[in-house]
């Protein structure tokens, strides 16, 4: 049965989608079957492995606000063992059309709940906000990577996100946990950046990972060629440091399949 993974910070630009993509296309690599999930009207992960918008004719917003079965909206991106579930700007709406749903707070767990047994991992990637949609995915995880842009505004967000997951976890899904809080956009020659990650690994210890994301060109332009940093250039930092995160997230799940001398995280 599959781990769902959400990942989660409603203050936007903080590498959440850039996350998604690329610890979704991560696994893949290291050949565990997993499902990303698009569950941001913005549609950004759905582009960034490769789909055009124009061409989606069924989403998430499907699902959701329709009842059509997970597996009728389901993609095989061109990376074997990763699949999509596709968004839509309709997705917007699907907020208000399931405002009268008994338990509107957990459709996207039964939608995935049909799944689950096919694959290894699902990674949902979330909308910049608190709302239904996030609420959602919350109460369908079993986990949050909460990503932290390496600058002083990220911490003010954090407090409030890492608040609603205790909600969701006394009200929705007792289950949820901190999977971890994942440093990005690191920058070694800014001092900003290392009291950043001090200050964060200070007050939140061994929720943060040891894998920090640098500021990396190649992350940056992969998306524009639909591909996930693995596929655009796999040599680069970006790649190898998504890669180090799965690695490490499979490590503290005890799933690794990985040889001894791979398991050492640079």
């Amino acid at each position: 049965m599959a781990k769902v993974i959400g990942v989660a910070n409603q203050k936007g630009g903080v590498g959440k989608t850039t996350t998604a993509i690329n610890l979704a296309a991560s696994f893949a690599v290291l050949e565990y079957k997993t499902l990303l999930v698009d569950a941001d009207p913005q549609a950004n992960s759905t582009t960034g492995v490769g789909f055009e918008l124009q061409n989606i004719t069924h989403s998430l917003y499907d699902c959701m606000a329709n009842q059509a079965p997970a597996k009728e909206v389901t993609l095989k991106s061109e990376i074997p063992n990763l699949d999509l579930i596709p968004s839509h700007i309709d997705l917007v709406g699907a907020e208000i059309e399931m405002i009268n749903y008994p338990n509107r707070e957990a459709v996207l767990k039964g939608i995935l709940e049909a799944v689950r047994d096919e694959y290894d991992f699902i990674v949902i990637d979330c909308s910049p906000s608190l709302g239904l949609i996030t609420v959602n995915a919350l109460t369908a995880a079993d986990s949050v990577v909460v990503p932290v842009q390496c600058e002083f505004f990220a911490l003010e967000g954090l407090g409030k996100l890492l608040n609603t997951i205790k909600i969701v976890q006394s009200r929705l899904n007792t289950e949820l946990v901190i999977e971890g809080i994942l440093m990005t956009m690191y920058d070694s020659r800014l001092r900003l950046c290392n009291q950043v990650v001090s200050e964060v690994r200070r007050h939140f210890e061994d929720k943060v990972f040891d894998t920090i994301i640098h500021r990396n060109s190649k992350l940056s332009e992969a998306p524009s060629f639909g591909k996930p940093a693995i596929l655009y250039d796999a040599a680069s930092k970006g790649a190898l440091n998504y890669l180090n995160l799965a690695k490490e997230i499979l490590q503290k799940n005890d799933m690794t399949k990985i040889a001894n001398e791979d398991k050492i995280i640079e």
